[in-house]
C-alpha cells in the first residue's frame, strides 16, 4: 500500500440550483472568497492555475491545477493536479428535490510534499482528519456564499 495515496469523497445537499452552484465552482480564482483554506489562486492560463492551501496543520500545499473537463450541461468540473499533490479532483452536480443540488466531490491524489511523505504512515489519520475539516469548511463557506448570491436558481 502506498501510504501517500489518498482517495476522498464528500457528498452534500445545497439549497441552490445546480446551475448556480456550477457557476460558483467554475471560478476557482474566487474560491478564497468563500473557502478559507484556499489561501491563494493565481491563474497562469485560461485553463491552469497555481493554488495554495492551508488548513489546521502548519504547512501549505501548493498545486498546479489544469482543467481537464468543464461541462456545464453535465455539470461536471474536473482538474488534473500536480505539485505537492499529483492526481485529480472532480465536482459533480445533480438536481435535488425542491430546486436544490446534490454535490459530489471526489479527489484521488498522491502526496509529493517531502515532509508529508516521510510522515505518511504515522500521520495518515491526522492528514485525513485535516482534509475532512477542510471539506466541512468548504461546505459551510459554499452554503453561505450561495445564500448571499442574488441569482441562486
Amino acid at each position: 500500500m502506498d501510504w501517500s495515496h489518498y482517495r476522498f469523497r464528500s457528498s452534500w445537499r445545497l439549497d441552490a440550483g445546480p446551475d448556480a452552484v456550477y457557476r460558483v465552482l467554475e471560478r476557482p480564482d474566487a474560491y478564497p472568497d468563500w473557502w478559507p483554506q484556499v489561501r491563494a489562486v493565481h491563474r497562469t492560463s485560461e485553463t491552469t492555475g497555481l493554488l495554495r492551501f492551508r488548513s489546521a496543520l502548519p504547512y501549505d500545499l501548493t498545486v498546479t491545477a489544469r482543467a481537464t473537463r468543464q461541462d456545464p450541461r453535465a455539470r461536471v468540473l474536473e482538474a488534473a493536479l500536480s505539485g505537492d499533490l499529483d492526481g485529480w479532483v472532480r465536482w459533480t452536480l445533480h438536481p435535488a428535490p425542491g430546486g436544490a443540488t446534490h454535490l459530489l466531490y471526489e479527489q484521488d491524489v498522491t502526496v509529493r510534499k517531502p515532509l508529508m511523505r516521510r510522515l505518511a504512515l504515522p500521520c495518515r489519520p491526522l492528514f485525513r482528519a485535516n482534509h475532512a475539516a477542510m471539506m466541512r469548511s468548504c461546505r459551510r463557506g459554499l452554503r453561505a456564499h450561495l445564500a448571499a448570491t442574488p441569482h441562486r436558481v
